[in-house]
């Protein structure tokens, strides 16, 4: 299975307010919290292996039933350490993934293959109307370094909690709620975009309404048609 585990199905670029975030449906947005991965920045971790591996065992690799790459991934995201994860799927997955998984660590920094069309932008409008921009993402903290060091669209945002350090991860309600407590904002009138659905879900639980990204033109709509005073597509 390609992917990460247990992922609900999820129209993109929609208004999802399911949940305890049902309440705060049709109240002003007043900040918008980004993930990083494929919503500001993209990653791709098959651009780390295309020097080393054929297109076969990289699908492999990228099959979490075959390597469990995505559940090692979440691990890392949580706190464990690269070392500690590698010594774990050399454990439970043998050799062949683990040292695979030794070559993506050590070169992870040609995973984050650029700034996702039209981010850059948005920070800045939604910046310039007033809107608290922040950042919440999974993400080791060993190598969040080389994504603050790449990118630095990240540095634009207000504020940012990443997974790896305060070693609690999405979509578990709690890592929302810290977020909202670091940034100092309320889930009323909060906005979660991200690129996958359990984040979505996970956001809808503490409150906070959520988009499930794929579209940076719809997005700008979204926010527009929800009041949030940006220039509009020409």
């Amino acid at each position: 299975m390609k992917g990460w585990p247990g992922e609900p199905d999820m129209e993109y670029d929609v208004l999802v307010t399911d949940g305890d975030a049902s309440v705060n449906a049709g109240k002003p947005i007043t900040d918008v919290i980004f993930d990083f991965g494929n919503v500001l920045i993209y990653w791709d971790p098959a651009a780390v292996l295309i020097p080393r591996y054929s297109q076969h065992t990289i699908e492999e690799f990228l099959d979490n039933d075959i390597s469990g790459f995505y559940d090692i991934n979440d691990m890392m995201d949580a706190g464990t350490s690269p070392d500690e994860a590698i010594a774990i799927m050399r454990e439970r997955k043998g050799d062949k993934w683990a040292n695979m998984l030794r070559y993506y660590v050590d070169n992870f920094r040609d995973s984050l293959t650029g700034v996702v069309p039209g981010a850059r932008v948005l920070v800045n409008d939604l910046k310039a109307a007033g809107i608290g921009v922040w950042g919440l993402s999974n993400w080791e903290a060993e190598l969040f370094h080389v994504a603050e060091e790449q990118c630095d669209i990240i540095q634009q945002l207000d504020g940012k909690l990443v997974s790896g350090f305060v070693k609690l991860r999405k979509p578990h309600k709690e890592i929302y709620e810290a977020a909202l407590k670091s940034f100092g904002i309320t889930a009323d009138g909060a906005l979660f975009i991200d690129d996958k659905a359990m984040n979505i879900v996970g956001s809808n639980a503490a409150g906070i309404r959520g988009v499930r990204f794929k579209d940076p033109v719809k997005l700008r709509e979204l926010l527009i048609a929800n009041g949030v005073n940006i220039p509009d597509v020409q």
